[in-house]
């Protein structure tokens, strides 16, 4: 590693220094997120045609892929996060790690949702046991399972060694989701070719909104980051203060004695 590389990376690793790169950071990601989501629902809702098989449901698509993409993604933003943690100590590593947990769950949640209003006119059913939507379920319990991990444990290291621990063995439950559609017959359409099987009028619209939903979750997650980062400087006060008054003080008595 090059000293200009080094030095960036303890910058990077610096808490203050991050709470003040995010600070400045944020306002224009949630407002390129803003921007970039309107034209993309904008471009999905009003210029993209209806499906000839599908109708309008199709449009469903523009928050569904881009959730179940960003579900995966943020997953591995956590265990990229974990082995960070557990081989290179980065200080800021676990922040991250538990930052992203609460909002790729919800990004989770929102393609199991939206995929069960897709399916009902698609399939006849809100939900099947397909091999897809069966292993996005598990990962929703695995997002959860991460969270009640760390809540359940007050030893705040402890907490972060074996959410880290889980979090990449959880790295398995991904592939099966990925190459789920292609390993076993499945009522799910297979994943999307963006070059192949997607038409421009739908192409387009698909990616600018799931490059809305990226920078969203970028903002998300830094602010998410910021407030972990705060909160654990309260308790660091908190406890501080707490020895200070229980230590036992010494008067000008005690002294002459």
């Amino acid at each position: 590693m090059n000293t200009s590389t080094q030095s960036l990376t303890q910058k990077l690793a610096n808490p203050t220094r991050f709470m003040a790169l995010s600070a400045a950071v944020i306002p224009y990601l949630a407002a390129a997120a803003a921007l970039v989501l309107s034209i993309g629902l904008y471009m999905a809702l009003a210029r993209s045609p209806a499906d000839y098989q599908q109708g309008e449901t199709v449009r469903i698509m523009y928050i569904h892929v881009p959730s179940a993409w960003l579900a995966m993604g943020a997953y591995v933003a956590i265990a990229i996060s974990s082995f960070g943690l557990l081989v290179f100590r980065h200080p800021l590593a676990d922040v991250s790690a538990k930052a992203a947990a609460p909002i790729g769950a919800m990004f989770t949640l929102l393609a199991l949702i939206t995929g069960a209003l897709w399916g009902k006119p698609m399939w006849g059913a809100y939900w099947v046991w397909d091999a897809r939507l069966t292993s996005m379920l598990l990962l929703f319990f695995l997002y959860l399972g991460l969270i009640a991990l760390r809540t359940s444990i007050d030893d705040e290291t402890e907490a972060a060694k074996l959410t880290a621990i889980l979090s990449l063995v959880g790295v398995a439950l991904l592939p099966v989701i990925k190459f789920s559609v292609e390993w076993w017959n499945t009522l799910h359409q297979p994943s999307t070719r963006m070059t192949t099987t997607l038409d421009a009028s739908f192409r387009y619209p698909l990616l600018v909104c799931a490059l809305g939903f990226l920078l969203l979750f970028i903002a998300m997650h830094l602010k998410a980051m910021r407030n972990e980062i705060m909160r654990r400087r309260v308790v660091a006060l908190e406890i501080a203060a707490a020895a200070r008054q229980s230590a036992p003080r010494t008067t000008i008595t005690d002294k002459a004695r």
